[in-house]
């Protein structure tokens, strides 16, 4: 490595460092605290577990960051990722066919929704707020009357293993994680498609007077949303060996406040994925320290929505004085 690069790398570490100090501190309290008062909280056996858990999070939070970055939301992950899970199971055990084509059929059922929320956004002017709890309720609606209310079972361990075995110590779903977030930083800061989903959720009007094809970027992101929260349904059927119509419930409050908690603006135009990873281990670090702090989970769900208001909050605070040093 010669010199020029390697102060690149420092340059860039430190840059990284000084954008998400703050998180990063919340994230080793958070972790010192559970680490005293939980109990196993930093075994090899429950590390693999609290890793399990942020990868499934992660996959809807890029979704939903990408979303956010544009201005909107996407609320449909988690009763997507149950009909995927739903049509994958259905197509090689109702069906016959082979299990690659399963996953493929769960994958491209995320893809399809994900595209008819672009398209609705794109061209009919409703809010993605709306078309996306809309479409969360025909997603949930639609898997509970494909599976006949009840889980779709498998006992093929082929299957099983794509969502629980691991390479080494490292789960597959996490390996997943791992490239997810790759392509997602590749897209973001190294291909000319990121600089332009930046560009339209800073300021719609004057991206599409620079040439940008607003239409496009709007519909590809819902549409690379719907894809990833389709193969999140995949791997969590393949770890419950059944496709659950009930799966996935609340997940959107944890992929948004991962989302939010790793900087990303809902004023648009700002997202990295650096912070995303980082609010994804902090919402993983609190579900996992509190079940073993045996603290009704409940609770979590009111301390999630805390979080959301409080991060929402700072963003406001933050745009206001950005807005005043104008």
């Amino acid at each position: 490595m010669n010199r020029r690069s390697y102060s690149a790398m420092v340059r860039a570490t430190r840059n990284y460092f000084r954008l998400n100090c703050g998180i990063l501190i919340a994230l080793f309290a958070m972790g010192t605290l559970f680490a005293i008062f939980g109990n196993n909280f930093l075994t090899k056996t429950n590390m693999v577990n609290l890793l399990r858990t942020c990868a499934t999070n992660c996959y809807l939070a890029i979704g939903v960051q990408l979303a956010i970055i544009l201005a909107g939301i996407d609320l449909t992950g988690g009763a997507l990722a149950a009909l995927s899970g739903v049509m994958c199971v259905m197509t090689f055990e109702s069906f016959g066919l082979p299990i690659p084509m399963g996953i493929a059929v769960g994958i491209l059922v995320g893809t399809f929704v994900g595209l008819i929320n672009g398209v609705i956004i794109t061209y009919t002017g409703i809010h993605p707020f709306v078309v996306t709890l809309a479409m969360q309720s025909v997603c949930r609606g639609a898997a509970y009357l494909i599976a006949n209310g009840s889980p779709v079972t498998t006992k093929n361990t082929n299957f099983s293993a794509f969502g629980t075995g691991s390479l080494g110590v490292v789960p597959y779903p996490v390996i997943y994680m791992i490239i997810f977030l790759i392509m997602d930083y590749f897209l973001l800061n190294k291909l000319r498609t990121g600089r332009h989903i930046y560009a339209v959720g800073g300021n719609e009007l004057s991206a599409r007077f620079s040439g940008i094809d607003v239409k496009k970027i709007k519909i590809l992101v819902w549409t690379i949303s719907g894809t990833i929260a389709g193969f999140c349904g995949v791997v969590l059927a393949a770890r419950l060996s059944s496709g659950q119509p009930s799966t996935g419930e609340g997940y959107e409050t944890d992929a948004i406040a991962a989302a939010v908690l790793g900087g990303t603006s809902f004023f648009g135009g700002t997202g990295t994925v650096g912070g995303l990873m980082i609010g994804v281990l902090i919402i993983g670090v609190i579900s996992n320290g509190l079940n073993l702090m045996h603290v009704n989970s409940y609770w979590q769900f009111v301390l999630k929505g805390m979080i959301i208001i409080a991060a929402v909050y700072f963003d406001i605070l933050k745009q206001k004085k950005q807005n005043a040093s104008k």
